[in-house]
């Protein structure tokens, strides 16, 4: 078994108690054993070849990828199929939010060779589609907007074919700074998940705000019309359907064009707890209900997760126009 002896992950108690402890909705631990998942939430451990690979690459390039920070129950099968979404601006994050097992805490200064050394990377590993995600920087002026950027200039100047996709955070009180940084380089896809209900933010999301979210998704279409928006939701965390087509009604109405839609997975005992499965059948009705409201891509199943098969939701956007 191949051991990470280069790259040590930041403290558990940074990702666990640590962190969700001082949210404004407390997190009672659950005793035992977690809840048994059903039979329709299945993830292979990742222990094909390909996939040790491609983390010694990833380590020897001093990168991050969320599909280990935030424990991705498909890392398998991407890492599999030589695919990774990477995660800029160092694994620390500046927020607690309870569904999220990246860690938080104080982060390390921006590496200026990230950008570089993230483009060689996506050169050796010769992909033609990545996703650029990253932990939220609430202490940078920009947000890290800035830094997106470089990374989609550099990768842009290795891989000119190589399309991009970037998940964003909310940029907090900085929307209208970020987005004009953004306009430097403009990815192939924008993506920034909602996550949840308006309902359930103080619980799930309780620094973030469900109306400048969307607001983020609409200006940034008002700037650059023909780059397809995309966002994510997770289900069973207190959510009713009607609820979440209310969501999806929303970000219609804010310009989105693409939707991943999957199924709330506890990374720890102090993270927020499940309240329920929700069956593969409900999330057959959202996807027809979301291609009803006319949404050019629905990705709507259990395992779903917002970068997960991002070329091939991109690839049918672009046939769609």
């Amino acid at each position: 078994m191949y051991q990470d002896n280069i790259h040590k992950q930041p403290e558990r108690d940074k990702r666990g108690k640590l962190k969700t402890n001082k949210n404004p909705v407390k997190i009672i631990p659950v005793e035992g054993k977690l809840e048994r998942k059903p039979t329709w939430i299945r993830a292979k451990a990742p222990t094909d070849e390909k996939v040790l690979d491609l983390k010694k690459l990833i380590r020897k390039h001093k990168l991050h990828t969320v599909c280990e920070e935030a424990s991705c129950p498909n890392i398998g099968e991407c890492f599999g199929h030589g695919t990774a979404t990477f995660m800029i601006m160092g694994d620390i994050c500046t927020r607690r939010c309870p569904f999220c097992d990246v860690a938080h805490g104080k982060p390390k200064p921006l590496d200026i060779e990230e950008p570089g050394n993230l483009a060689n990377a996506i050169a050796l590993m010769k992909l033609k589609y990545v996703v650029i995600t990253s932990v939220d920087r609430d202490d940078l002026k920009d947000g890290g907007a800035g830094h997106f950027v470089n990374c989609i200039k550099e990768i842009r100047k290795l891989m000119p074919e190589t399309k991009v996709e970037i998940l964003v955070p909310d940029f907090r009180h900085k929307i209208d700074a970020a987005l004009d940084i953004l306009k430097e380089a403009s990815p192939d896809v924008f993506n920034h998940n909602l996550e949840s209900i308006p309902r359930l933010y103080e619980k799930v999301r309780p620094v973030a705000d469900y109306q400048s979210s969307l607001s983020l998704i609409k200006k940034f279409k008002q700037q650059n019309p023909d780059v397809p928006a995309k966002s994510g939701l997770m289900l069973g965390l207190g959510e009713t359907i009607d609820e979440v087509k209310q969501v999806l009604k929303d970000l219609k109405a804010h310009d989105c064009n693409m939707i991943t839609i999957g199924q709330y997975l506890q990374p720890s005992r102090y993270h927020l707890p499940v309240e329920r499965y929700v069956a593969p059948e409900e999330f057959d009705e959202l996807k027809q209900y979301g291609e009803e409201l006319g949404f050019q891509n629905v990705a709507s199943a259990p395992m779903v997760r917002s970068s997960y098969h991002a070329d091939l939701q991109a690839a049918s956007e672009e046939l769609e126009r």
